[in-house]
């Protein structure tokens, strides 16, 4: 393949791994619902209800990242550039 080719497909899985549903990177942070479940102490089954939804408050998501060891930054993108959503950083978890 030519190297440019190779920068191209390399972008584009790239793309894809940026861009993955709760479940997924859960999976990639090679955790399971339980293991989730004990350090949100809730039931693995609300990790499942969690992982489905597709509206949820700011703070349920913020816990679930944080129990991955991540942090949730709330962003809005324009033509010009991206703003990081600073109010949210107030939203208790």
């Amino acid at each position: 393949m030519s190297p440019e080719r190779q920068a191209k497909n390399a972008a584009r899985a790239a793309a894809i791994i940026a861009q993955m549903p709760l479940s997924e990177l859960r999976s990639a942070h090679e955790m399971t619902q339980t293991r989730l479940a004990e350090i949100m102490e809730i039931e693995q089954s609300e990790v499942s209800r969690i992982e489905r939804r597709t509206d949820m408050y700011l703070s349920t998501l913020r816990s679930y990242i944080e129990a991955m060891g991540g942090r949730l930054i709330i962003q809005a993108e324009f033509p010009n550039g991206s703003v990081e959503i600073s109010q949210f950083h107030e939203v208790a978890g």
